[in-house]
Parts: structure tokens; C-alpha cells; sequence
């Protein structure tokens, strides 16, 4: 169910966890969990009011907005409750890291394409020696030479209805797709950012 007004609030048992319901934040367009974390109800109609997530302390026993000692903020996109009515996912769009430790993420899991970006980042910033991404990302005719290759590539898989070859090009051309995009100086996220904004509007 989707939380989107205090009213909503009445299907969430509070009462379960003695007035408090977990709280895993996700990247609303990686699918990243970046964070697990508690709210009560007052630390949630305070997040649907400002669009901001706010939290409860277990520690402090106090509320706490995200973001206001570190600076990294996460925006709600939208609130969901699970089918016990007992956790809430919050799909935010973050500012910055989400761990008290600077870290991108408290659980380091990110998913396929997220982990993809993260390892052509990585190789931007270090390769190895003989690194097949670093020439990509240092050779721009080959890495156009590549990226065509790889679309035709597909779409000869896919007019042969080959399941098991279009699935591996797929995965060659994402790839590549990544290597071009991060060189040109548009990340995985700018492009899911743009599918975001697409299915919205």
C-alpha cells in the first residue's frame, strides 16, 4: 500500500514494535537499499509534509531529520507499507552517502547496474594494468566502434530469436552503454533519471 497522506497512516501497527515501524530507505531509481532505520508516527507526517525523511532515534530517543548534522539528505519519493502493515520502504532520492560512516550505503549490496556504474567508476579512478575498461574510457573511436558493434550485435540476436544470444548481447551493449555514458559525463543514474521522469509524466 502506498502511504501518501497522515490519514494513511491509521493501516500502519505502531503497536508492534512499541510505537515505532522499521524504515528501509531505497534509491528510488537504483533500487539500492541504502539504509534501515526507525519512525514513529510523528517522524513520518513530519517526512509527508516536507517531503524530507525524518526518523526516530532508538539511541537518543529523539526525532531526527536526515541530512541536518551531515548534510545528506534524502528526498521522499514515495512511502510503501508491506502487507503485515508492520515496515515501510521510503524510495528517497539521496543527496549524498546514507551512512553514518560515509558510506554510499549501509549494506555495500548494490544491485546489477548500480555495481556496473560503481565498477567503471572504480577503473575510471584506478585500473589496473590491461584493464579493458580503462581503454574504453581512455579511447573514444574505440569506445564508439564498441558501442556500435554491440547494437547491431543484438539486433541480429534478436531477429535470429536466439533468447540465450540476446540476453548475452544485451548485457555486452549495457556494458558498453555504462563505459560511454560515464566518459561522455553522464552516470547510470542521469539516465535512470530521465526513464524516472518519462513514466511520470
Amino acid at each position: 500500500m502506498r502511504i501518501t497522506a497522515a490519514r494513511d497512516l491509521e493501516r500502519v501497527d505502531f503497536a508492534k514494535s512499541d510505537g515505532l515501524v522499521p524504515v528501509i530507505a531505497q534509491h528510488a531509481r537504483t533500487g539500492e537499499v541504502l539504509m534501515l532505520a526507525w519512525a514513529n508516527r510523528d517522524a513520518l507526517e513530519r517526512t509527508l509534509t516536507e517531503g524530507r525523511m525524518w526518523y526516530w532515534s532508538r539511541s537518543r530517543h529523539e526525532l531526527w531529520r536526515k541530512g541536518d548534522t551531515s548534510g545528506n539528505v534524502q528526498h521522499l519519493v514515495s512511502l510503501h507499507l508491506d502487507c503485515d502493515g508492520d515496515a515501510l520502504v521510503a524510495r528517497v532520492d539521496p543527496s549524498g552517502p546514507s551512512c553514518h560512516t560515509g558510506d554510499w550505503s549501509c549494506f555495500a549490496a548494490p544491485p546489477t547496474l548500480a555495481a556496473l556504474q560503481q565498477i567503471v567508476d572504480a577503473r575510471r579512478a584506478d585500473a589496473p594494468a590491461g584493464s579493458y575498461t580503462r581503454r574504453l574510457l581512455d579511447d573514444r573511436n574505440l569506445r564508439l566502434k564498441k558501442l556500435g558493434e554491440e547494437a547491431i550485435e543484438l539486433a541480429l540476436a534478436c531477429r535470429d530469436a536466439e533468447p540465450h544470444a540476446v540476453a548475452e548481447e544485451a548485457a555486452d551493449l549495457l556494458y558498453h552503454v555504462v563505459v560511454a555514458c560515464t566518459a561522455s559525463g553522464a552516470a547510470l543514474d542521469d539516465v535512470l533519471r530521465v526513464l524516472a521522469n518519462r513514466r511520470a509524466g
